[in-house]
Formats: structure tokens, sequence, C-alpha cells
């Protein structure tokens, strides 16, 4: 299960240990409810708690993330283990997502940003 966290206009996802072939439909579901969610502009998914990450996960990452283009929202991604560095590397999964040290570096990063948006 996830935890969601809204403060519009950005939401933040933290999903729990693993995101694989059995949590990854419910993930998918939560991802696409915050990136549609009214006044949401972006969304950040905090992989503090995840520890394994397969291709479904991935998969409900990536198709998240073509919604969000779809409907001009940015999904970005941060606190990833090294060992879930190098699976979204090796997927190259990592090219595709700005990715984030923590939530506190993306919220710097996108204070300034927030005003623009």
């Amino acid at each position: 299960m996830q935890t969601l966290l809204a403060h519009q206009p950005i939401t933040v996802i933290r999903p729990l240990e693993h995101l694989n072939a059995a949590t990854s439909a419910e993930f998918g579901r939560q991802l696409m409810t915050a990136i549609s969610a009214p006044g949401v502009v972006a969304v950040l998914v905090d992989f503090a708690e995840v520890t394994f990450i397969d291709s479904a996960g991935l998969m409900a990452l990536v198709s998240g993330l073509k919604q969000a283009k779809k409907m001009g929202r940015r999904l970005s991604i941060c606190s990833v283990s090294p060992g879930i560095r190098m699976i979204l590397e090796l997927s190259q999964v990592d090219r595709v997502f700005k990715i984030f040290e923590n939530v506190d570096s993306f919220e710097a990063e996108n204070s300034s940003a927030s005003k623009h948006w």
C-alpha cells in the first residue's frame, strides 16, 4: 500500500517496500488519481521506503509519466536507494525521469518554479 500526501499544486506518493506485480496495479491507480486531480501540477514519487521494483512497477511509473505529459503535468521521483537506482539505470528509466535526492531538494527546486505554474 502507498501513502498519498496531497498539498496542491504538488502531490507526494510514498510507495512502501515492493513495487511489483502484486502491488503495481494499486500503485498505478493511485498515481493516475494523483496526476488527474484538479489543481495538481506535479506529482513526486518518494522511493524512501521502496526496497524492490520489478518490470510491473517500472511499467506503472512509465504509464504515469505518459499520463502526466498528456495532461501537461510533471512526474518526478526522489529518495532512490542505490539498488533501485541500478534497476532504473539498467532499464534506462532514469533517462526519462527527473530524480531528486529527497523531497526537500524537489521542493527547493520547485518553490520558485511554483510561482510560475
